[in-house]
C-alpha cells in the first residue's frame, strides 16, 4: 500500500466491531530515555528503556445495546482490561495492511455534548503490555 487517506479503518473494542462508529483512531508509542552518562563524559548519553503505548479514539456516540456507549461503559464499569484491534483499512491483514493487537486499560468513559451538535465520544486509553503488529492473514 502506498499513501492513502483514512476512509475505512477497522477498530474492535472488547470483541465488538465499532468500525462504523469510529471517527478517528490513533495509536501512539513512546519509549523512556534512560540516562547512562558516566563520569568523564562531556555529553549525555542515553539508551531506550521501556516502551509505552496508548490509543486515542473518537466515536459517533450510539446508546443502543451492543454499540459504542454500552460497550465502553461495560468495560469501564467492570474495571478490567479488554482487547483491541486496529487496521488502517477494513480489509484482510497483509504486509501492506498490518493489524495492531493490544490490551486496552478502559480507565475512562464520558457522555454529553452541546445542543445541536453531533454526539461524539473522544477517549484515550493506555495500552497494557506489548503492542503487536501482525501481517499474517
Amino acid at each position: 500500500m502506498s499513501e492513502f487517506a483514512h476512509e475505512n479503518a477497522y477498530f474492535v473494542f472488547n470483541s465488538v466491531d465499532l468500525s462504523n462508529k469510529t471517527r478517528s483512531a490513533q495509536i501512539n508509542g513512546t519509549a523512556e530515555n534512560l540516562d547512562k552518562t558516566a563520569m568523564g563524559q562531556t555529553s549525555r548519553t542515553y539508551i531506550i528503556g521501556l516502551l509505552d503505548s496508548s490509543i486515542s479514539v473518537e466515536f459517533n456516540d450510539d446508546l443502543a445495546a451492543g454499540s459504542v456507549d454500552a460497550t465502553i461503559f461495560a468495560a469501564y464499569a467492570a474495571r478490567t482490561n479488554v482487547t483491541g484491534v486496529y487496521r488502517a483499512v477494513n480489509a484482510a491483514i497483509s504486509t501492506s495492511n498490518p493489524e495492531y493487537q493490544f490490551t486496552i486499560v478502559p480507565n475512562a468513559w464520558n457522555i454529553g455534548g452541546s445542543i445541536g451538535q453531533l454526539a461524539t465520544k473522544a477517549l484515550q486509553y493506555p495500552i497494557s503490555g506489548a503492542l503487536v503488529r501482525d501481517t499474517t492473514p
